[in-house]
């Protein structure tokens, strides 16, 4: 389809006895962001593998910009920019050595796709000399985009490209992204961090090789029904463990100074759970509605126990 990037049917991964992927359906839209969405060792690194000609699948269909994964390998390559989760550049080449070895690979020169990466690597540019390798966290992860990106792919695949950067690179980073949407690029991106989900158009929330939900960020959360309560008290422990004996929570999640209980249809009053636990022994606990966000639909769909942290 014309107005696809991405679609994947049926897909399935396993090594040995461990099954990667599980049925993995999903479509990309061109010119979008896609997040897929879930915690280390859900699948993304195998699906984005597969998806950038680097693995093969064990079943099912994947086709990239109306090219089949498999068969077309090769044509593929050059109309996609992938970026691995571990940094995977040379260490002991310099910034400018590494950007000029991945341009010359795709046949083409820093200079002639350096619009694309113009507001990245004026950030790099002064550390041109430095060897890869010693670049810090932020910087390598502008250094591989700029690489990434250096062929002017039709879709970029990035893999958790800012784990482990701080949040001033993470903000900086995202930024970049939705610069290149509004250019025209499509991007999948892969990340465990639920807050970035918002900045994508659509996202798919994975877990265990299994795709628990495709839709748009704010479609996701208005899609979650049952009563979300947040808590918090001067004995937080003492709260948490409390909370867990709440006879009517479907659920309970230390989110920061807060922690938010998902209760049982008909069971969102405040003041039911305040009465509760002043019988615990709290004297002053704040108990107020929330409205949920992605992370805890996330975790209610997982069907987390409410004593899981």
């Amino acid at each position: 389809m014309e107005d696809r990037a991405v679609i994947v049917q049926s897909l399935s991964k396993t090594f040995d006895k461990v099954r990667a992927l599980h049925e993995v359906s999903f479509e990309v839209s061109r010119g979008e962001i896609f997040g897929m969405i879930g915690p280390d060792g859900a699948g993304k690194t195998t699906l984005f593998r597969i998806l950038s000609t680097l693995m093969l699948p064990g079943s099912g269909q994947a086709e990239v910009l109306g090219t089949d994964v498999v068969k077309n390998y090769r044509k593929l390559r050059k109309r996609i920019g992938y970026m691995p989760g571990r940094f995977s550049l040379y260490p002991d080449l310099t910034v400018r050595e590494n950007l000029e070895f991945y341009a010359t690979i795709f046949g083409t020169t820093p200079a002639e796709n350096y619009h694309l990466i113009r507001d990245i690597y004026i950030q790099i540019e002064p550390f041109s000399k430095r060897r890869a390798g010693a670049l810090s966290g932020g910087m390598k992860q502008k250094l591989a985009l700029c690489c990434a990106l250096i062929h002017k792919p039709d879709l970029l695949i990035l893999d958790e490209p800012t784990t482990g950067v701080d949040a001033v690179s993470r903000k900086e980073f995202w930024e970049m992204l939705l610069k290149l949407k509004q250019g025209g690029m499509s991007i999948l991106v892969s990340t465990p961090y639920m807050d970035e989900a918002a900045q994508c158009d659509n996202i798919a929330l994975i877990q265990e090789g299994r795709i628990l939900v495709t839709a748009a960020p704010h479609e996701v959360t208005a899609s979650f029904s049952l009563p979300l309560l947040g808590v918090r008290s001067n004995a937080p422990w003492l709260l948490l463990n409390d909370l867990r004996q709440w006879p009517y929570a479907e659920s309970v999640q230390p989110f920061g100074e807060f922690i938010h209980v998902i209760a049982q249809p008909g069971h969102g009053e405040p003041q039911a759970l305040l009465s509760f636990l002043k019988e615990k022994g709290h004297p002053d606990p704040e108990v107020r509605v929330l409205q949920a966000g992605i992370e805890d639909c996330f975790m209610h769909l997982m069907g987390a126990p409410s004593h899981a942290i």
